[in-house]
Protein backbone atom coordinates (compact mmCIF):
# COMPACT_ATOMS: atom_id res chain seq x y z
CA UNK A 1 0.00 0.00 0.00
CA UNK A 2 1.52 3.06 -1.24
CA UNK A 3 1.98 6.13 1.48
CA UNK A 4 1.09 10.02 0.47
CA UNK A 5 1.28 13.00 2.50
CA UNK A 6 -1.41 15.96 1.35
CA UNK A 7 0.12 19.29 1.28
CA UNK A 8 -3.16 21.85 2.04
CA UNK A 9 -2.85 25.89 2.15
CA UNK A 10 -6.59 26.33 2.55
CA UNK A 11 -10.07 25.11 4.07
CA UNK A 12 -9.26 21.54 2.33
CA UNK A 13 -11.66 20.49 -0.31
CA UNK A 14 -9.51 18.38 -2.09
CA UNK A 15 -8.10 17.09 -0.06
CA UNK A 16 -11.39 16.11 1.64
CA UNK A 17 -12.49 14.35 -1.65
CA UNK A 18 -9.68 11.56 -1.55
CA UNK A 19 -9.95 11.06 2.37
CA UNK A 20 -13.67 10.33 1.17
CA UNK A 21 -12.73 7.77 -2.23
CA UNK A 22 -10.13 6.42 0.19
CA UNK A 23 -12.39 5.29 2.96
CA UNK A 24 -14.82 3.80 0.20
CA UNK A 25 -12.28 2.02 -1.71
CA UNK A 26 -8.75 2.19 0.29
CA UNK A 27 -5.67 2.58 -1.91
CA UNK A 28 -3.47 4.65 0.14
CA UNK A 29 -2.41 5.66 3.31
CA UNK A 30 -2.53 9.44 4.22
CA UNK A 31 0.16 9.07 6.38
CA UNK A 32 0.17 13.04 7.09
CA UNK A 33 -1.34 16.65 6.23
CA UNK A 34 0.96 19.43 5.84
CA UNK A 35 -0.41 22.74 6.48
CA UNK A 36 1.25 25.99 5.49
CA UNK A 37 -0.02 27.87 8.50
CA UNK A 38 -2.30 27.34 11.77
CA UNK A 39 -5.98 27.33 11.99
CA UNK A 40 -7.12 26.44 8.45
CA UNK A 41 -9.70 24.28 7.56
CA UNK A 42 -7.79 21.24 6.15
CA UNK A 43 -6.09 20.91 9.93
CA UNK A 44 -9.80 20.28 11.25
CA UNK A 45 -10.29 18.03 8.41
CA UNK A 46 -7.46 15.64 9.22
CA UNK A 47 -7.74 15.38 12.79
CA UNK A 48 -11.72 14.49 12.11
CA UNK A 49 -10.41 11.09 10.29
CA UNK A 50 -7.04 10.81 12.64
CA UNK A 51 -4.22 11.63 9.85
CA UNK A 52 -1.27 13.00 11.58
CA UNK A 53 -0.69 17.02 11.06
CA UNK A 54 2.47 19.07 10.09
CA UNK A 55 2.32 22.62 9.88
CA UNK A 56 4.85 24.08 8.20
CA UNK A 57 4.53 28.33 8.28
CA UNK A 58 6.98 30.40 6.20
CA UNK A 59 7.69 32.62 9.59
CA UNK A 60 8.87 29.84 11.06
CA UNK A 61 12.48 28.67 9.32
CA UNK A 62 14.87 31.71 8.51
CA UNK A 63 14.50 30.52 4.39
CA UNK A 64 12.46 28.29 2.63
CA UNK A 65 15.60 25.92 1.76
CA UNK A 66 15.48 25.53 5.49
CA UNK A 67 11.80 24.47 5.49
CA UNK A 68 11.63 22.56 2.98
CA UNK A 69 14.81 20.58 4.39
CA UNK A 70 13.15 19.71 7.55
CA UNK A 71 10.19 18.73 5.31
CA UNK A 72 12.24 16.58 3.28
CA UNK A 73 13.50 14.57 6.51
CA UNK A 74 10.04 14.33 8.16
CA UNK A 75 8.16 12.80 5.03
CA UNK A 76 11.64 10.22 4.58
CA UNK A 77 11.46 8.95 8.24
CA UNK A 78 7.47 8.55 7.33
CA UNK A 79 8.14 6.82 3.83
CA UNK A 80 6.40 9.17 2.11
CA UNK A 81 5.93 7.61 -1.69
CA UNK A 82 4.02 10.04 -3.31
CA UNK A 83 3.14 13.85 -2.41
CA UNK A 84 -0.16 15.77 -3.24
CA UNK A 85 -0.74 18.87 -3.52
CA UNK A 86 -4.35 19.57 -2.66
CA UNK A 87 -4.57 24.00 -2.85
CA UNK A 88 -1.30 24.30 -1.71
CA UNK A 89 -0.01 28.36 -1.76
CA UNK A 90 3.72 27.74 -0.63
CA UNK A 91 6.42 28.46 -3.21
CA UNK A 92 8.66 25.38 -3.52
CA UNK A 93 12.86 25.08 -4.06
CA UNK A 94 14.19 23.04 -6.85
CA UNK A 95 15.53 20.95 -4.41
CA UNK A 96 12.52 19.85 -3.22
CA UNK A 97 11.31 19.36 -6.53
CA UNK A 98 14.39 16.99 -6.99
CA UNK A 99 14.39 15.12 -4.10
CA UNK A 100 11.19 14.07 -4.83
CA UNK A 101 11.18 13.97 -8.95
CA UNK A 102 8.06 12.30 -10.83
CA UNK A 103 6.51 12.13 -7.24
CA UNK A 104 4.41 14.74 -6.81
CA UNK A 105 1.08 15.97 -7.87
CA UNK A 106 -0.74 18.86 -8.14
CA UNK A 107 -4.29 19.93 -9.02
CA UNK A 108 -4.83 23.19 -11.13
CA UNK A 109 -8.28 24.60 -11.51
CA UNK A 110 -8.00 25.34 -15.48
CA UNK A 111 -7.07 23.23 -18.55
CA UNK A 112 -3.22 23.96 -18.66
CA UNK A 113 -1.46 25.63 -20.38
CA UNK A 114 -4.50 28.24 -20.29
CA UNK A 115 -4.74 30.17 -17.13
CA UNK A 116 -1.72 28.62 -14.98
CA UNK A 117 1.77 29.70 -14.14
CA UNK A 118 2.82 32.33 -11.30
CA UNK A 119 0.06 34.39 -9.76
CA UNK A 120 -2.72 32.36 -11.25
CA UNK A 121 -4.54 30.45 -7.80
CA UNK A 122 -7.89 30.52 -6.62
CA UNK A 123 -10.45 33.23 -8.03
CA UNK A 124 -7.70 35.09 -9.76
CA UNK A 125 -7.73 31.90 -12.15
CA UNK A 126 -11.79 31.78 -12.56
CA UNK A 127 -11.86 35.54 -13.35
CA UNK A 128 -8.73 35.43 -15.53
CA UNK A 129 -11.15 32.66 -17.72
CA UNK A 130 -14.00 35.37 -18.03
CA UNK A 131 -12.50 38.60 -18.48
CA UNK A 132 -10.49 36.77 -21.33
CA UNK A 133 -14.03 35.33 -22.77
CA UNK A 134 -12.79 31.54 -23.34
CA UNK A 135 -16.05 29.16 -23.39
CA UNK A 136 -14.30 26.50 -21.61
CA UNK A 137 -12.32 25.97 -18.56
CA UNK A 138 -11.75 22.72 -16.36
CA UNK A 139 -9.06 21.14 -13.72
CA UNK A 140 -5.99 19.75 -15.12
CA UNK A 141 -3.67 17.09 -12.44
CA UNK A 142 -0.05 17.04 -13.37
CA UNK A 143 3.22 16.16 -12.12
CA UNK A 144 5.24 18.91 -10.45
CA UNK A 145 9.04 19.93 -12.07
CA UNK A 146 10.77 23.56 -11.30
CA UNK A 147 8.21 25.42 -13.79
CA UNK A 148 4.69 26.46 -11.80
CA UNK A 149 1.78 24.19 -12.97
CA UNK A 150 4.74 23.25 -16.31
CA UNK A 151 5.18 19.71 -15.25
CA UNK A 152 3.14 16.78 -17.23
CA UNK A 153 0.11 16.48 -17.78
CA UNK A 154 -2.03 13.27 -16.22
CA UNK A 155 -5.28 13.84 -16.64
CA UNK A 156 -8.27 17.17 -17.52
CA UNK A 157 -11.71 17.49 -16.96
CA UNK A 158 -13.54 20.21 -19.34
CA UNK A 159 -16.18 22.33 -17.64
CA UNK A 160 -17.89 24.90 -20.15
CA UNK A 161 -18.42 28.50 -19.37
CA UNK A 162 -21.57 29.99 -19.07
CA UNK A 163 -22.95 33.42 -19.87
CA UNK A 164 -24.25 34.02 -16.21
CA UNK A 165 -20.73 32.58 -14.37
CA UNK A 166 -19.17 34.68 -12.00
CA UNK A 167 -15.39 33.71 -10.61
CA UNK A 168 -17.60 32.42 -7.71
CA UNK A 169 -19.86 30.17 -9.80
CA UNK A 170 -17.24 29.02 -12.48
CA UNK A 171 -15.07 27.81 -9.45
CA UNK A 172 -18.08 26.37 -7.60
CA UNK A 173 -18.84 23.83 -10.89
CA UNK A 174 -14.96 23.42 -11.75
CA UNK A 175 -14.55 22.41 -7.63
CA UNK A 176 -17.17 19.79 -8.33
CA UNK A 177 -14.91 18.38 -11.13
CA UNK A 178 -11.59 18.56 -9.30
CA UNK A 179 -13.14 16.22 -6.40
CA UNK A 180 -13.28 13.74 -8.90
CA UNK A 181 -10.73 14.02 -10.99
CA UNK A 182 -8.06 14.36 -7.41
CA UNK A 183 -8.69 11.16 -6.09
CA UNK A 184 -8.97 9.32 -9.58
CA UNK A 185 -5.57 10.02 -10.27
CA UNK A 186 -4.32 9.67 -6.62
CA UNK A 187 -5.64 5.82 -6.94
CA UNK A 188 -4.01 5.29 -9.91
CA UNK A 189 -0.98 6.85 -9.04
CA UNK A 190 -0.82 4.51 -6.00
CA UNK A 191 -1.91 1.75 -7.83
CA UNK A 192 1.26 1.85 -10.21
CA UNK A 193 -1.42 2.56 -13.53
CA UNK A 194 0.32 6.10 -14.11
CA UNK A 195 3.18 5.44 -16.47
CA UNK A 196 5.47 8.94 -17.34
CA UNK A 197 7.68 8.95 -20.36
CA UNK A 198 8.93 12.82 -20.78
CA UNK A 199 5.71 14.81 -21.14
CA UNK A 200 3.78 11.83 -22.77
CA UNK A 201 1.60 10.65 -19.26
CA UNK A 202 -0.55 7.19 -20.14
CA UNK A 203 -3.24 6.25 -17.60
CA UNK A 204 -4.05 2.32 -17.80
Amino acid sequence: MKRIAVFASGSGTDFQSVIDANEKQKFCEIVYLIASKDGVGAIDRAKNHGIPTAVFAKNDYPDLETLYGKLTYLLNINRVDYIVLAGWLKIIPDSFIEAFKDRIINIHPSLIPAFCGSGFYGLKVHQAVLDYGAKVSGCTVHFVNEVPDGGAIIAQTAVNVEDSDTAESLQARILEEEHKLLPYCVKKLCQGKIHKNGRKVTVT
